[in-house]
Formats: structure tokens, sequence, C-alpha cells
């Protein structure tokens, strides 16, 4: 029987001779040459920087001013599943892109800081194979523009990318106008100022440079066969909020809604809130009094532009998939690494474990499962998930499930009412900032069809210090701690069994 390979731009099988024409152009593996003719997807990973679900796909359309304009994200969901419960493993930045991007969870990673680097902290850490690295490992040609691995300290993984990474260093606070202005020798008075708005291209700040680095790989890679695996890690809308006046000016500034809840949870324990020490170290942000209402709605404001304006990226680099032909073989991967507070609950910032922090934007868009387009699903879904439902829909899944710690998918992707879990799992330690000789306790959390329960163990002695449940059937934005309400006791100690279960660690009574 003559062999035979499945072309990767239409439904046509090749002979030997085109195949091996083929693979001189682009390396393609000969793994895919059994049957049936299969061919291998590019997949396109999109991941944005702390941003919420506070964008239109998720977005209430009656309430003016309370998410951001995200046309391309809205143009991306209606060719994709949109997953309405998707959580991160640990709301802050290395954390969680160590988790996702290596399928472990916190604890087994080892990385519960922003300098740690998993391959020193991680089990087997040196031979570990990363999300890209294995796709590289099964013939991609794997890219990586932006930030995809953490940003601070010797935290990225150059073997895990065919070709070096780029616009992945520095600062948050050095991709301003204000840092690179000319100081004459001064020293800046502060990092950065808390918002830009300058009348500027879009190029003048790295989303842009990496949309255009992005949409250029895209065009350029029509003309090989070799499949790749392109992620593009944005820096907004991470703080400060800065984007050019356009995206500013999108919004009408009175119409910018309050933060809702405005007010901490009643009865929520201490332990679970923090100091907004991330706004707080901008230029221009009061140090010692609460914002006022005008503060607020201008930060919120800030946060919603530089959300419209990273969505602009996305439609350039949407746009170049569109023109390079390739978009019907291509997965498309949107998500963050964390979701964020904007004056909720009194907190700016990530590093809590409450559904702000830990829920994320995740959509899914596999040319392949035409069922789910334009479709959302309830289905709870964990950012740990994300390699091994990859993996699955482009075919290589190997023995991962012997190392890796999520769940496939890619059922979901399949079918948007399957259901393949019935609980996710959210980590965070306080007080986060500073030395970690500083903190006092890891917050264990467990999102359910109903409830967020969670769990503060005292890190000298493993002891219980408080615990939270929150009613999402009919408190969706946890408003109220009701674990110490005599109704819920049978509720939280089935629930507190069960979070043993998934983190038993060092617990006393």
């Amino acid at each position: 029987m003559i062999n035979q390979f499945r072309d990767g731009r239409s439904d046509r099988c090749l002979t030997i001779k085109a195949a091996v024409s083929r693979m001189m152009r682009g390396l393609v593996l000969l793994f895919l040459s059994v049957a049936p003719c299969q061919a291998a997807p590019n997949v396109l990973f999109i991941v944005a920087d702390d941003l919420n679900c506070a964008i239109g796909p998720y977005g209430d359309a009656g309430a003016v001013g309370a998410t951001a304009l995200t046309p391309n994200l809205d143009r991306l969901a209606a060719r994709g599943l949109t997953f309405e419960r998707a959580y991160c493993q640990q709301a802050v930045c290395n954390p969680s892109r160590s988790s996702f991007l290596t399928g472990l969870r916190p604890d087994t990673v080892g990385v519960d800081d922003l300098r740690k680097y998993f391959r020193d902290t991680a089990p087997g850490g040196s031979t570990l194979v990363t999300l890209p690295q294995h796709f590289k490992n099964h013939g991609y040609f794997c890219q990586d523009i932006g930030k995809l691995f953490h940003n601070m300290g010797e935290t990225q993984d150059r073997r895990s990318w065919s070709i070096d990474e780029v616009l992945f260093k520095g600062t948050h606070a050095d991709d301003t106008v204000f840092a690179n202005a000319q100081w004459k020798g001064q020293p800046r008075p502060y990092k950065a100022e808390v918002t830009e708005a300058y009348d500027v291209p879009d190029t003048v700040y790295r989303d842009g440079q990496i949309a255009n680095l992005a949409a250029a790989m895209l065009r350029d890679h029509a003309a090989s066969e070799q499949p790749f695996f392109l992620a593009v890690g944005f820096w907004r809308p991470h703080l400060p909020f800065v984007a050019p006046k356009k995206y500013w000016d999108l919004y009408e500034p009175g119409k910018i809604s309050m933060p809702n809840p405005l007010a901490a949870p009643t009865d929520v324990p201490d332990i679970a809130m923090h100091e907004s020490r991330e706004i707080r170290g901008y230029g221009l942000t009061p140090k010692d009094r609460p914002f006022t209402a005008d503060e607020i709605r201008h930060y919120r404001h800030g946060y919603f532009a530089s959300i419209s304006f990273m969505d602009a990226q996305i439609g350039e680099i949407l746009d170049a998939l569109d023109d390079s032909g390739q978009a019907d073989d291509t997965i498309v991967v949107f998500t963050s690494d964390h979701g964020f507070h904007i004056g909720e609950h009194t907190l700016w910032g990530k590093t809590s474990n409450f559904e702000l922090d830990a829920r994320v934007p995740l959509i899914i868009a596999s040319p392949r499962h035409r069922s789910g387009q334009g479709q959302r699903t309830s289905s709870l879904a964990e950012l740990v998930d994300l390699y091994p439902t990859l993996a699955e829909l482009a075919g290589i899944t190997d023995d991962l499930s012997k190392r890796l710690e999520g769940v496939s998918l890619a059922p979901v992707v399949a079918d948007p009412e399957a259901s393949i879990k019935d609980a996710a799992f959210t980590q965070h330690q306080q007080p986060f900032y500073g030395s970690a000789k500083n903190w006092k306790a890891w917050g264990y959390s467990m999102r359910t069809d109903r409830w967020r329960y969670t769990e503060w163990r005292a890190i000298s002695d493993g002891s219980v210090m408080a615990q939270e449940l929150y009613d999402h059937d009919n408190d969706s934005k946890e408003t109220r701690n009701v674990a110490a309400i005599a109704e819920f006791e049978e509720v939280v100690q089935q629930l507190a069994s069960r979070l043993a279960e998934s983190f038993p660690g060092n617990i006393s009574e």
C-alpha cells in the first residue's frame, strides 16, 4: 500500500513523492503519516496579563460602563467556546504561568513567588517538558512573542521554543512614555504614573510591537507546511493602566460604573484581605487614605482602556491569521494568567482567593469542533487543564495523563453540555508582597457548582485560622461569608473534607 500523508492546507492525501517535497520544506514529522489522514492543527495561544472577565464575551449588555469594549474578543468568541467558569491555580503571575505551562499545580511545581524558576523547584525540573516544548518535540515550530513565562528574574525557558523569545523582558513600569522620557540624568521621581493617555501610536507600547510581530509571523509562516505553536503574551491590562488616548476616548468618564460590591464581604476574615500595595506603589496614587469616587472611576477607566488597547492588538493578529489562509487549520486559545479586582471588595489587584481573582476568561476556538462555536459552557475548568486539552485537540497526547495534573477539556469543546470535574482549586498566601518570612497563612479555595469554600491554614503549625463560604446561587458577588452560620455547618464540613483530599498538607485541628 502506498503510504499517504495529509496535506496541511486541504483534504487531499499526498503520495510519498509529494510528502518528501513537503518534508524538505517543512520537516513535518513522520508520525502524521498514519491513517486516517489528519492534518496537524496549528495553535495560536494568546495570554493576557491581569485580565478579569469584565470583557464583551462575559459582560452584561445592560451594565453601561461596567465592562470593557472588546469587539475582537467578541469576534473570537463567535467562533469559539467561551468557558464561563474557568479558574487559575494561583492569582499572581509567575506561580500561575508556571502552573499552566507545565500542567502541574503550584504545590507540585514549587513556584510560589515572582522569581522562582520551575526547573529549579519542580521534581525532575531539568527534564520536565513544558506545554510549548511538548509541541516542539512533536515537530511544531514554536515561537514566543511577548510575556508568556514570567519577566522577573531568570524565569524564561529557552528550551521550550524553536527560536529565541522576544519582547519578554523588562518591567511593566518601564513600558510607559513616562519611563522613557528624557530625565536629563536625573532619577525618575517614581517608577511610573499609574495611568497614561497620550496621543501616540500603538507601537509606542510593547503590546503594539508584539501584535505587529505576531501578525508578520502568521503571514510569513503561511508558506511553510510545518505546523506552528505561536504564543503571544500581552503585557496589558497589568498596571500601570496605560493606552494610547484613542482607547481612553472610547469611554465617557462619567459613565464608568463604580465597583460592585464596593465593600468588603460581611464577616470576612482579615487574612483574606490585603492592602492593595501594587497600585499604591505607582506615582500619583494616594498612599495613606481610601481612593475618592473620582479616583476610582479614573483607575477603572484606565483598566478598561488598557483592555480595549489589547483587544485591538488581538484584532490585528486575527486579521493576519485570516489573511494567511490558515484560520481553518488553527486552534485559537485566549486566556489570562488570573483575574483582578478594580475596587471591588475595597481591593485593587490580584493575590486573593476571591472569585474575581480566581476566575479567568477562557475562549477555545477549534475549527474541528463546530458544535461549540459561538457557544458558552458552564462546565468548571482550570488553567492547569490547558496543557492536556491542547495536546488532545492536536492529537499528540502520548502518556501525558501519567505526568500532568490537569484534565483535558476536549470533551467540553466537543460538547459544551459536558462536564469533566466537580470542583476547581485556587490557592494563595497572605500577606503576599514582601519577604516570605512575613507570610502568615496559605488560603486554599475550592469552587464547586454552587459554593466557594476557602480555608486559611497557618504556615507555622498548619492550624485552620479561618474559613470562608460563599453561596453563588444566592450571592454571586461574594458579599457575605456564611461559614459561621449554623445552617451551613454541614456544607462547611463536606467541603472541608473534600478540600483536605486535594490539599492534605499539614493540617492540625
